[in-house]
C-alpha cells in the first residue's frame, strides 16, 4: 500500500483532517457508511465489512505513521470507524432479528454515538491499556474496545427501555 491511499484511508476519505475533533468527525462520517450497509446486505455484511476495515485501516495507519514521530495523528480516524460500527452491532443485529427498518432503532445510534465517544475520549481501564500500546494495533485496538463497551451499554440500556433489565 503506498502513503497516498493509506492516508486516503487511515483519514476515512479525509474527515480525520476536519477541525475541531477529528475523532467525533470521523466517528460521525461512519453513520451514513453504516445505514447503507445494513440497508444493503444487514448485519452481516456489516459485521464483515467492519473486520476488512479492520485489516485495511491497520495496515493503513502501519504506513501512514511509519515516517512520523507520532504513533497516533489525530487525523487518523478509521479505527473511530471500525469502533462506531461495532458500538451499533446491537443496533443492526436488533433490528434484523426483529424484522424492523433499522432506523426505528434510533435510540441505539444515539446512543452508540455517545456512548462510543465518551469511552473513546475517557478511555477507561482496556481502551486506555490499548492506546498506551503504541503501536499500530494500539490505535485501532482502543477503539475496538470502546466500540464493544458502548455496545454492551446501549444494550443494556435497551433492557431497561423496554422492561427486561428492571
Amino acid at each position: 500500500m503506498n502513503v497516498k491511499t493509506a492516508r486516503l484511508i487511515a483519514s476515512f476519505f479525509g474527515s480525520g483532517y476536519l477541525r475541531p475533533a477529528s475523532g467525533t468527525w470521523g466517528t460521525l462520517a461512519a453513520l451514513p457508511f453504516a445505514y447503507l450497509i445494513l440497508l444493503t446486505g444487514g448485519f452481516w455484511l456489516l459485521l464483515v465489512l467492519t473486520l476488512l476495515t479492520f485489516f485495511a485501516g491497520l495496515q493503513a495507519t502501519k504506513v501512514a505513521t511509519a515516517a512520523g514521530d507520532d504513533h497516533d495523528p489525530g487525523w487518523i480516524v478509521i479505527d473511530e470507524v471500525v469502533g462506531m460500527w461495532i458500538a451499533l452491532f446491537p443496533v443492526a443485529y436488533g433490528a434484523q432479528m426483529m424484522g424492523v427498518e433499522v432506523h426505528r432503532l434510533w435510540p441505539g445510534w444515539v446512543s452508540g454515538f455517545l456512548l462510543f465517544r465518551l469511552f473513546d475520549i475517557w478511555k477507561p481501564w482496556l481502551v486506555g491499556r490499548a492506546d498506551r500500546l503504541g503501536t499500530p494495533l494500539g490505535v485501532m485496538l482502543d477503539d475496538i474496545i470502546a466500540g464493544l463497551f458502548a455496545a454492551v451499554v446501549s444494550t443494556m440500556l435497551a433492557g431497561i427501555a423496554h422492561g427486561v433489565l428492571m
